[in-house]
């Protein structure tokens, strides 16, 4: 594993530097929607990321290759295509962004063997390349939002969204340690009254190295991310499809004119 935490001591200036190229080019993006932690509806978070956001989706390939790769691939993505697309300069790419021995073709690969994750967690991490399009957005972002404690736990941690999941609280030195607090709720099942734990709030007993407001906007960032690696062309496609309907349409106008041109002295 020594290559692997090699690997993840990844320079964080060098890619805010290509972020703040782009902002710059992209100019002031709006600014993120204040965090829900508060919330007590846990399952009505959303992500609302924004998967044509250049800047974004760099910081979550930085966390990305922080954080995940050491336990999680992207098997369908090339180091080369994450690049030009989220406009990496290569020797970047390869200083920060890459191991050693890989090739900017090769396909972002994790080095955790799958026995060793299967020792280790009980299961092989699964790879992510398509895990936002099988999920989706807001499901991932809520599963990295709701880790708590729980010592009953291999891991010594839960998840709300993930009962029982098999995987660390990870983001926890970024996020802090939160407990989760359930009050009892008595609900009346077949004739009888029967009393239920029901999760009320969090409760952040150990703070993490980012505030609330940067650790909502760090996981949108990874998650914003993930939405790219399960479709790198989505960005093109809908841009090219606006030109195609106009087109159509344009093309429709013009043969309603000729159709009405020939049959002018018929009508």
């Amino acid at each position: 594993m020594n290559k692997v935490a090699a690997f993840l001591s990844v320079s964080w200036l060098a890619l805010a530097g290509a972020a703040s190229v782009a902002a710059a080019a992209e100019g002031a993006e709006a600014p993120a929607k204040e965090t829900e932690t508060e919330s007590l509806d846990w399952k009505s978070w959303r992500a609302n990321n924004k998967v044509d956001s250049i800047n974004s989706l760099q910081r979550g390939a930085r966390n990305f290759m922080n954080y995940c790769v050491s336990c999680h691939s992207l098997k369908y993505l090339r180091y080369s295509r994450m690049a030009h697309d989220l406009q990496i300069p290569e020797d970047m790419l390869q200083k920060n962004l890459m191991p050693i021995e890989a090739s900017v073709n090769d396909y972002i690969t994790t080095s955790l063997r799958g026995s060793d994750g299967e020792t280790w967690f009980g299961k092989e991490p699964p790879d992510l390349s398509l895990m936002a399009r099988a999920r989706g957005v807001d499901y991932i972002y809520r599963f990295l939002k709701t880790f708590y404690t729980d010592p009953s736990r291999p891991t010594q941690t839960n998840n709300l969204q993930l009962e029982n999941v098999a995987m660390p609280a990870v983001l926890s030195d970024l996020g802090g340690v939160q407990a989760a607090v359930y009050r009892n709720v008595e609900r009346v099942v077949d004739g009888k009254t029967v009393t239920e734990k029901e999760f009320s709030h969090f409760e952040l007993t150990t703070p993490g190295r980012l505030t609330p407001q940067e650790f909502d906007e760090f996981v949108r960032d990874t998650v914003n991310f993930l939405d790219y690696a399960g479709d790198p062309s989505q960005v093109e496609r809908r841009s090219t499809g606006v030109w195609v309907v106009l087109f159509l349409l344009v093309l429709t106008w013009l043969a309603w004119l000729l159709k009405k041109e020939y049959w002018k002295d018929i009508h």
